[in-house]
């Protein structure tokens, strides 16, 4: 069973990476000869150990960083187009495939256009900040609205006007390049075969190493 969940994870990532939209049950199916059942329990399997997000006709809503659904980024490489799953999720794509993007999204406050170019070697210029509403105890409780509140803003009085108007609490804002930092290996090595998800104890340094700090991050 372990070879075969691997085995369905690489091709979700595969397919991911390539065409910017993930393979259906069916097509996973059919390149995997299992049936439709084996597939929905691999893809149950894989859901539940937070390697990928599904719905409840199993459809593959995301494999992060990857989105098959609209969470407020678009990421376009020189050839596909990719959703963002959120603000971390979109500036690790770049740095997961080792390749230029333009990264798009729009101020929740004001609807302001924002745009960046962004390479896996440079952090990308720019006064805005990016805010993450749900804090990490709780990301996987509705990981879609987690994903859907990791946004940019114009600047702090944007975030501000926000959260008065959408009755949210303040959570944790961010400058772009501590972003980019947080989303630059977070990633690393999940479009290998092998990938294993990093232990709790691990993504808390990796938190600590990029500069981030407090309960929000579970470090105390």
């Amino acid at each position: 069973m372990e070879t075969v969940l691997k085995d369905v994870r690489f091709r979700i990532y595969e397919a991911f990476a390539k065409y910017g939209t993930p393979p259906t049950p069916e097509e996973l199916a059919r390149d995997t000869s299992l049936t439709i059942s084996e597939i929905q329990t691999v893809l149950q399997e894989l859901a539940t150990t937070r390697n990928i997000v599904i719905d409840k006709h199993y459809r593959i809503l995301m494999a992060h960083p990857f989105s098959s659904i609209p969470l407020g980024f678009s990421v376009m490489g020189s050839s596909t187009l990719w959703w963002g799953g959120c603000a971390w999720d979109s500036f690790a794509v770049p740095n997961l495939l080792s390749t230029e993007v333009v990264i798009a999204t729009t101020c929740l406050n004001c609807s302001r256009a924002h745009s960046w170019r962004v390479d896996p070697n440079t952090p990308p210029q720019g006064q805005q900040i990016a805010h993450f509403l749900i804090p990490t105890s709780r990301m996987w409780d509705d990981v879609i609205h987690t994903c859907g509140n990791q946004r940019i803003f114009c600047d702090e009085l944007c975030l501000k006007k926000w959260l008065k108007n959408s009755g949210n609490d303040y959570g944790y804002s961010m400058d772009l390049e501590t972003l980019w930092n947080l989303s630059r290996t977070w990633y690393e090595g999940r479009l290998n075969f092998e990938y294993e998800r990093r232990e709790p104890s691990a993504a808390l340094d990796y938190f600590k190493s990029v500069g981030l700090s407090g309960e929000f991050w579970g470090i105390k």
